[in-house]
């Protein structure tokens, strides 16, 4: 086993499934000691199930709508404050907001997508980032889109608000740096999760197009022919929660296997 992550303490957002998930059972694997922090009770209770314990873990899981911030800080909050030990590390990860065109877009579909994208990832880093400061150093890393490079046709509302936390993210890291704690975006490409099915379901019905049309125009629009899996992303937070990337912070990185189309 990898154990780069013996003796920390994570608390992973978005972790009932996809990359998310991903993520928590390979941090697990490498040592980690994980809280689950999603919407869905059920989903994350069968996750914990999946956790390594070989190194005395105690894995837990917090549930909480991340479009409600009332009850997300409140959540949160709480839980902080029942902890003797604080987080090490901080994954930021949430789905993203309905497609279609930026113009066609309600004005409450942005409130609703920066209140699930943005304010939530800064109600959780505010709650964790004084105990980090404490320990004297941290890992913050937020999950995005490679949208942050490259705005994607048909996800407007999606484009404009990964944006900003990109640039949230950015700031961060400028404002932490002096406490050794590293703020860093992962912008995955396609990536074989429930989020990506879900549009390749939208974009057949939108285009009557087949979805596995859709898919092999997505796989050619990569360097690597492919789309990639969770554990491909997960691999790099990883690394990212690590001390071996204790000298890399501010960044965008890409995991899209080469991807160069919309």
């Amino acid at each position: 086993m990898n154990k780069q992550l013996l003796n920390k303490r994570a608390l992973i957002c978005g972790s009932s499934d996809g990359i998310g998930k991903a993520t928590a059972i390979m941090m697990a694997d490498m040592g980690c000691e994980v809280t689950l922090f999603a919407r869905n009770s059920a989903k994350l209770e069968l996750t914990l199930e999946e956790l390594s314990i070989k190194e005395g873990q105690k894995h837990n899981y917090l549930c909480a709508d991340f479009d409600d911030s009332s009850a997300l800080k409140k959540e949160i909050s709480s839980y902080i404050e029942r902890l003797k030990n604080p987080f090490n590390i901080l994954i930021n990860n949430s789905g993203g907001p309905k497609g279609g065109p930026l113009i066609d877009a309600e004005e409450d579909e942005f409130r609703i997508a920066f209140e699930r994208l943005l304010i939530a990832n800064h109600i959780i880093s505010k709650c964790l980032v004084p105990g980090m400061k404490e320990m004297g150093s941290g890992r913050i890393i937020n999950v995005i889109s490679t949208s942050v490079n490259q705005v994607l046709p048909g996800l407007g509302v999606s484009n404009t608000i990964r944006g900003s936390v990109a640039q949230w993210a950015k700031t961060l890291a400028l404002e932490l740096g002096e406490y050794n704690i590293t703020v860093n975006n992962v912008l995955p490409g396609y990536t074989d999760t429930g989020r990506l099915k879900s549009l390749g379901i939208n974009k057949a019905k939108n285009t009557g197009s087949t979805i596995e049309t859709i898919r092999e125009n997505w796989k050619k629009n990569t360097s690597l022919k492919r789309i990639g899996n969770p554990e491909e992303v997960a691999s790099i937070i990883a690394f990212l929660s690590s001390d071996s990337s204790s000298y890399v912070t501010g960044q965008n990185i890409s995991v899209d296997g080469g991807r160069f189309g919309v």
